[in-house]
């Protein structure tokens, strides 16, 4: 392909990408496939001689866009969003143009330079203090993939400042701590690297925050059989829940353990942080004044297309000690100087995307206003959300609240009719086990998922796409009623067919 049919086939593709936006909410939210189409419908050796691109265009188009459940899709309510935005969309555009790996400062010094100035802009957007600036000299961010990757790289500088400091402690006796409702990738994050992990256990009545005082006995019964934590991480709006864990309390009881490393994974919320009235209850002061480091995602609800992870560290240090391995051939002057930042020695891959790119179109294109605004719409929808829920107790369906709102996230089943004090829990979640492969089938119109929390089996609404409105979430609602009604009578007709 020349210039020239570059150039035809850039513009014939952003024009199937803009036919693809304006046509989004006609379209299925779940891809309507089944499992090994796509390997039926392609050849199983690539072609001998190369394809007129129209055809490759055409068979994405008849092939590819019927298998894609559409994150974008303003009637999306599962997992957590992952907006896309056209600003991110051409910024990624350009990044893949210049294509490099932008392991030291010299592979091209526009890459690294930005990255500096869009961490310390998102910084301070967050309310993060100076000492987490680049600017600083001291701590400073970094852009990776996802928050998985940024919690075993803070984990991995962990375990190196640990061993450090005492190299005779075998790493059998290294612990790391998460919760019951921590993301998988604490545990992951252990395997990956040989060493234990240990949920401690968050309750309902704490709205499932990790509490100074279970954190407390969890290291008091550790030091006794002679274990070593040295890592915990603290989550700022869980999957599951949404859960806030109590920095403050965390970080007054680790005064005493200095040696562990507090790492604050706000992947989903960490961007309600723009917004200072919701910077006490997402726990700012208290990131602020005991996180050893912090991570939100842009790429889940702060309106950058994936990947983009951001990682900010109080002291570089931690990162380029554990992680500063440099050959011959990857010396520069300036690197040696110390007059830059190579940013390979602060991840865990030597190559890394120029994601700072998109951000930076994002937050241009955005500014501090339209980025808030987004934040705000997407909490306000979800309350709209969760005051349908709440109807009268007299009125059918009742729904409950599992948790409460958590931002833009509501946790909600489905109740029986009558009174539950008889009723086993098993028994309620067979409901609504029922009612949500029911709300499954109308996947075409709205997708969900299911969590469950202390065995009570729920379903998550999580709003958060750009194109997401007031109308779609009445239009939610209005699925979500008619269903929970039939989920009812089956129920009733087999409950009354069970007691003959």
């Amino acid at each position: 392909m020349d210039i020239k049919k570059f150039r035809e086939a850039g513009y014939a593709a952003i024009d199937k990408i803009c036919d693809y936006y304006g046509s989004l909410e006609t379209k299925p939210v779940i891809a309507q496939v089944e499992p090994g189409w796509l390997s039926k419908a392609l050849p199983t050796e690539a072609p001998q001689k190369g394809e007129p691109f129209e055809r490759v265009e055409e068979d994405f188009q008849k092939l590819i866009l019927p298998g894609i459940t559409h994150w974008q899709h303003p009637s999306f309510f599962a997992y957590f969003p992952s907006p896309v935005t056209f600003e991110g969309i051409l910024g990624d555009l350009y990044s893949s143009s210049l294509s490099n790996p932008g392991f030291n400062w010299i592979c091209s010094p526009a890459c690294t330079e930005l990255e500096s100035v869009v961490m310390d802009w998102a910084a301070k957007l967050f309310g993060l203090q100076e000492e987490f600036h680049v600017a600083s000299g001291k701590g400073g961010g970094v852009i990776m993939s996802t928050a998985s990757e940024a919690a075993l790289t803070a984990l991995v500088a962990a375990r190196s400042r640990f061993q450090t400091k005492y190299p005779d402690v075998p790493l059998e006796k290294l612990v790391i701590y998460g919760t019951t409702q921590t993301h998988i990738m604490g545990k992951k994050a252990a395997a990956i690297l040989g060493l234990q992990f240990r949920p401690l256990k968050v309750i309902k009545g704490d709205n499932y925050s990790l509490r100074g005082k279970v954190l407390k006995k969890a290291l008091e019964e550790d030091q006794r059989k002679g274990l070593k934590p040295f890592g915990l991480i603290a989550t700022i709006g869980t999957t599951s829940s949404g859960a806030i864990d109590n920095v403050e309390e965390i970080g007054q009881i680790l005064r005493d353990y200095p040696d562990i490393w507090l790492h604050v994974d706000a992947a989903w919320a960490g961007v309600v942080l723009s917004c200072p009235e919701y910077r006490d209850v997402a726990q700012l002061p208290a990131i602020n004044k005991y996180a050893t480091s912090f991570c939100t995602n842009f790429h889940k609800w702060g309106l950058v297309n994936f990947d983009a992870s951001t990682l900010w560290v109080r002291e570089r240090t931690d990162l380029t000690n554990a992680l500063d391995l440099t050959p011959e051939y990857l010396r520069t002057k300036h690197g040696d100087s110390g007059a830059v930042i190579d940013y390979r020695n602060w991840q865990l891959p030597l190559g890394r995307k120029f994601r700072a790119l998109k951000i930076w179109f994002v937050l241009r294109g955005f500014g501090v206003e339209g980025f808030q605004a987004h934040i705000r719409k997407g909490i306000k929808l979800a309350q709209l959300f969760a005051d349908h829920l709440q109807l009268p107790s007299n009125v059918s369906p009742r729904f409950e609240l599992v948790t409460p709102v958590s931002f833009s996230l509501v946790v909600f089943r489905l109740l029986p009719p009558g009174d539950r004090s008889e009723m086993a829990t098993e028994e309620i979640n067979e409901l609504n086990k029922a009612y949500f492969a029911r709300l499954s089938a109308r996947s075409d119109s709205i997708f969900l998922v299911q969590t469950l929390l202390d065995d009570i089996f729920c379903i998550r609404f999580a709003v958060g796409a750009e194109r997401t409105g007031p109308e779609h979430i009445g239009g939610a609602w209005k699925i979500i009623k008619e269903e929970a009604e039939g989920a009812l009578e089956e129920w009733s007709k087999s409950t009354a067919k069970a007691r003959l």
